[in-house]
């Protein structure tokens, strides 16, 4: 049927020694939209790995931009995987497109920078989470409060002008039900003397 001949030219097409991984991971595309083939069925029929079929097609899920310099030849396959590790960055990605055409990095070294503002955006998060918590704090007690992480814990600062108002600050903390009363006539009478 015309259908079979039509699966069996795209899987010759994908066979060519020849074919950019553009041509390919488009050629997978089909064969999963037109005759909805798995990507382990895909791989069975030219001989590789469903791995290597999710993985190229992966590449379509690149921008318009990057899919054209991987058709340009102005980076190779290898270097979509680093910008694809910035899917959700849209601005690092097209710098780091920018950086491996210009300063020529090879896969390592754009590994490497795709890692490193990876690792970067987690630690922006977590200290994202403790300024919030800070300003939680801060709005609790009327008063400065720093928090210092450490490798394991840390330590939190709250900061107060005289025994008046450290007394205000117990007082606020034990009103929460953070501390009983008499746990916090207990600590006050240790502050002042």
């Amino acid at each position: 049927t015309d259908l079979m001949k039509l699966e069996l030219a795209i899987i010759e097409n994908i066979q060519r020694e020849d074919l950019s991984p553009v041509d390919r991971a488009r050629a997978f595309d089909r064969l999963v939209k037109e005759f909805n083939f798995k990507h382990h069925e895909i791989g069975k029929k030219v001989g590789k790995s469903r791995e290597y079929v999710s993985n190229s097609l992966r590449i379509l899920s690149l921008p318009e931009y990057i899919i054209n310099a991987l058709s340009e030849n102005k980076i190779t396959e290898g270097h979509t995987r680093p910008l694809m590790m910035l899917i959700d960055r849209p601005q690092e990605q097209e710098t780091l497109l920018k950086e491996i055409i210009f300063k020529k990095l090879n896969v390592r070294e754009a590994e490497s920078i795709a890692r490193h503002i990876a690792v970067e955006r987690a630690r922006k998060l977590i200290d994202q989470e403790l300024i919030d918590i800070e300003d939680q704090f801060k709005e609790k007690l009327g008063t400065r409060v720093r928090i210092e992480k450490k490798d394991e814990g840390g330590r939190v600062t709250i900061d107060f002008f005289n025994k008046d108002d450290l007394r205000a600050l117990l007082e606020r903390i034990a009103a929460d039900g953070g501390v009983s009363q008499q746990t916090s006539e207990v600590l006050v009478e240790n502050a002042e003397s």
